[in-house]
């Protein structure tokens, strides 16, 4: 019997953990939180002092038993959860629902899962942070209020089955701001020049005008002077630069440079990151922190002299300044800087190199180059034209890793050398092009610029971010999408030979692929939020409360008094508004009058979602109601294109002797033929597709069936053996059962497939994997 008990959240930790202590010691999982607020009551007993009221879930009870047991046996319980707030809460909770002594238990910490952290922690335990598990006790309270309230006043007054967050509703706010901003944005026009000029020895060189034109005039006046001006060299200046690498990973930046190299979301990168933690291979990937630990830097100091050489180093220490920055942990980096890469998975393997080149990078020389800048003067004109060089002429931290943009991929491979130039030499100029420009709209979120900016704003926590995005999408309340853009024409004058060349050109503005964009509920529901809870959307109101928090875990606030403060202010709010009566349903917009029965067309979110009505209740004829199409939106749409849904649902002609009608109904676009539906693709729409399209889409989808029937059985109907996604299953009951490995779908009889269904039934059910974290 093990003397020790270490407990930690997943059971990967644990494998791992076992790895490094020997026979004394026995590591179980608890699975995450083992438990939690009742998931449908309010469960806060706000009389007194806003005691949450926690409940173990059904799933876990048999896992505390066991995990109970293990505890009675053991001469010390180790709780070895996170070391973060979360992390806090769940050993507080497994002290609790455990009833452990004091005496025989320990909290440990670690960030990295090496052996030498593990036996440092175990050498060196502590209590249970009260002020960190109320800390976060005050979040989860708090969360769950603004949600527990403010959810019922949107079913009453938008839509049913709606929900609010305190950081998710921000998050929300942020997107559709940004999406007004770039609907109201003008963009304004100038032109920009750029002259490709010869030397004497042939040499060419291309260089920009100092200042854009404002107008075409303008444009065509500089290249009417360029016909017969002297271009003369003026100032040539050599400066070096140096560049500098970006600190080492905070969960924020691993988010942002996962998506730009990887093309990873903000979910997927913590997901495979947290393996990459549970597995040994970095450290915990949950810090706002650029700290590296001095036996990190050691590490990394040895790596680089050995594999690049004393050149490549240079030693830095980086400091913390995010707003409201908690945590005192490392940076992300790898527990085994020698270990160039890792045996696992591809996701895996390519989010471990970026955190291994980051690391290594941050600690390593400038990148030394030399910047030249010549100035191209024009004689009789103010004006010049500017060339820009750059030479590398040490490569330093670069040899290994250049940080990506938002706007750009790597820089890497841009630069570009000047040829020789002498002050007072005479060019002569080749060709010269105007190109009009337009300035640009703000560009819209993606995952990553929208975790930078919620972090800038001091909105959320690293735990948070990746739960908060993923949220907002599954909650219908932005969608990652595309637009396609709108053509716009510019000019382009071209200086050649001596003559000018005007032509009109057209390019696409506007197109944006896998960015965040607001649905027509996320708009309707971020309106009415932020017209009767300014408070909540307040930007400035969520960092504080994030603030609040960290003063509660350094224990300089009472977390119930925060909470009260809070509650007495917030409830009044909540009553007023459900006690609204509002004239118009939230967010509807009146589009014109129907010519043909006079009665007012509107649009308005409805039960499923957006649609759009003929009619008012009041009126003796009943509305008429149909649903908007994919892409149309409720703030764009026009009284055309609303009167057009009602075209539908049409009859296309007859297949079969039988009806062939297209409609729009709760999940979209279909076609409907002998009482069965066929989706209907997005590269159709309800309007232009044709009988024969039609056609050919009831037969795909019987070929399919087809293809996914196996075998039906006379002495129960309800049975049945499919091909699915995944092989051949047993379908019963409206219930999926697996084939034994190796067994041959055909052969079964209906006994064989009764005794696989009997088996299946009555097995243990198998324990869902839990989400170890549920802040929102």
């Amino acid at each position: 019997m093990a003397k020790n008990l270490v407990i930690v959240e997943s059971p990967a930790k644990a494998k791992t953990i076992e790895k490094f202590l020997g026979k004394d010691y026995e590591v179980l999982s608890s699975y995450g939180h083992i438990r939690d607020l009742k998931k449908k009551d309010f469960s806060i007993d706000i009389a007194h002092h806003y005691k949450p009221i926690y409940e173990i879930p059904a799933d876990k009870k048999k896992l505390v038993e066991t995990l109970k047991e293990e505890a009675a046996k053991a001469d010390m319980v180790w709780l070895a959860s996170d070391e973060d707030r979360e992390g806090e809460a769940i050993a507080w909770h497994l002290f609790e629902v455990l009833k452990l002594k004091p005496e025989k238990t320990k909290r440990i910490v670690f960030h990295e899962i090496t052996k030498d952290a593990i036996l440092h922690a175990i050498a060196n335990p502590r209590d249970i942070d009260m002020h960190r598990v109320d800390a976060q006790q005050a979040r989860r309270v708090l969360d769950r209020i603004v949600g527990f309230e403010l959810s019922p006043v949107l079913w009453k007054k938008v839509k049913p089955a709606l929900s609010a967050g305190r950081v998710q509703s921000v998050a929300v706010r942020l997107i559709v701001e940004r999406e007004r901003e770039i609907a109201a944005f003008k963009p304004e026009a100038a032109y920009r020049v750029v002259g490709e000029f010869h030397l004497p020895g042939g040499e060419v060189l291309k260089a920009e005008l100092n200042q854009r034109l404002k107008t075409e005039a303008e444009a065509m006046a500089l290249l009417e002077a360029c016909k017969t001006a002297r271009f003369t060299i003026g100032d040539v200046t050599v400066k070096p630069a140096r560049k500098s690498p970006a600190a080492p990973f905070t969960t924020s930046t691993l988010q942002q440079e996962a998506a730009r190299k990887l093309g990873f979301s903000v979910a997927q990168t913590m997901m495979v990151a947290q393996r990459l933690y549970e597995a040994g291979h970095i450290t915990y990937m949950r810090t706002d922190s650029v700290n590296l630990s001095s036996l990190a830097l050691n590490t990394t100091k040895d790596e680089i002299i050995k594999t690049l050489g004393e050149r490549y180093l240079h030693t830095r220490n980086y400091h913390t300044h995010t707003k409201g920055a908690q945590e005192a942990h490392e940076a992300i980096r790898p527990t085994y800087i020698s270990h160039h890469e890792i045996n696992s998975s591809a996701q895996e393997k390519r989010l471990y190199e970026l955190i291994w080149k980051r690391t290594i990078a941050s600690q390593m020389s400038d990148a030394e180059l030399e910047k030249t800048t010549a100035t191209i003067t024009i004689s009789g004109r103010k004006e010049y034209f500017v060339a820009v060089g750059e030479v590398l002429k040490f490569d330093g931290f670069l040899k290994v890793y250049m940080e990506s943009t938002d706007d750009d991929g790597d820089t890497e491979g841009n630069d570009k050398m000047l040829p020789p130039l002498k002050p007072g030499e005479t060019l002569s100029l080749s060709t010269a092009l105007a190109t009009e420009r337009f300035s640009q709209a703000p560009a819209r979120y993606t995952e990553a610029s929208l975790v930078r900016k919620l972090e800038e704003l001091g909105i959320g926590r690293p735990s948070t971010y990746a739960p908060t995005i993923s949220t907002i999408q599954q909650r219908e309340y932005v969608e990652k999408g595309d637009r396609k853009g709108t053509e716009r024409k510019y000019h382009l004058l071209t200086l050649s030979d001596g003559n000018i060349r005007a032509v009109e050109k057209t390019e696409v503005t506007g197109a944006d692929k896998g960015k965040l964009l607001p649905t027509d509920i996320g708009v309707v529901v971020n309106d009415f939020l932020t017209k009767y809870f300014p408070e909540i959307l307040n930007y400035n109101f969520t960092a504080n409360v994030e603030q609040q928090f960290d003063e509660i875990a350094e224990g300089k606030v009472e977390w119930s008094d925060e909470i009260d403060h809070f509650y007495k202010l917030f409830h009044p709010v909540v009553e007023s508004a459900m006690a609204l009566r509002l004239e118009h349903k939230v967010g509807e917009r009146v589009l014109g009058t129907d010519p043909k029965s006079g009665r007012p067309v509107s649009v308005k979110i409805g039960r499923f979602g957006p649609l759009v009505q003929i009619g008012t209740p009041d009126d003796e004829e009943k509305p008429l109601f149909a649903s908007l199409l994919k892409g149309q939106s409720m703030s764009t749409i026009t009284l055309d294109e609303a009167l057009k849904l009602f075209d539908l649902p049409r009859t296309l002609g007859d297949f079969e002797d039988k009806t062939v009608v297209v409609g729009i109904g709760r999940f979209g676009p279909y076609i409907r033929h002998d009482g069965k539906y066929v989706s209907l693709p997005k590269e159709y729409t309800p309007q232009g597709v044709t009988l024969d399209e039609a056609i050919a889409l009831i037969e795909h989808k019987r070929e399919e069936e087809k293809q996914r029937f196996i075998k039906k059985f006379d002495e129960d109907p309800d049975l049945e053996l499919l091909n699915g996604r995944f092989g051949p299953y047993i379908a019963y009951k409206k219930k999926n059962y697996k084939l034994p490995k190796g067994t041959e779908p055909a052969s079964l009889s209906f006994a064989d497939c009764m005794k696989i269904i009997e088996e299946a039934d009555k097995a243990p059910a198998k324990k869902k994997p839990v989400r170890r974290k549920t802040t929102k």
